[in-house]
C-alpha cells in the first residue's frame, strides 16, 4: 500500500486515480469503474466525481492507495 499526497483536504477520485499513476489518462478511469474495477474503503466505486478524504483507501489491479494530506 502506498501513500499519495494531496494538496487540499479532499480531491474527486479520477483526480486521485491520474495522481497515484494508476492510469495513464483521466479517460481510462470511466471504463474501470463502469467494470467495477475500482473499491474505495472495500467497496465498489462507479461515480468518478466521488470526493476522497484523507484515510481513505483506493485499490485497483491488485495496488492499493491510502489518501494522505500534508501536515501542517
Amino acid at each position: 500500500m502506498s501513500d499519495v499526497t494531496i494538496r487540499d483536504a479532499d480531491i474527486r477520485l479520477g483526480q486521485f486515480l491520474k495522481l497515484a499513476d494508476a492510469v495513464e489518462q483521466g479517460s481510462d478511469v470511466k471504463a474501470l469503474l463502469a467494470d467495477g474495477l475500482v473499491l474505495v474503503n472495500g467497496e465498489i466505486e462507479t461515480r468518478r466525481g466521488r470526493q476522497l478524504h484523507a484515510g481513505d483507501v483506493v485499490a485497483l489491479g491488485g495496488q492499493k492507495f491510502t489518501v494522505a494530506t500534508r501536515a501542517k
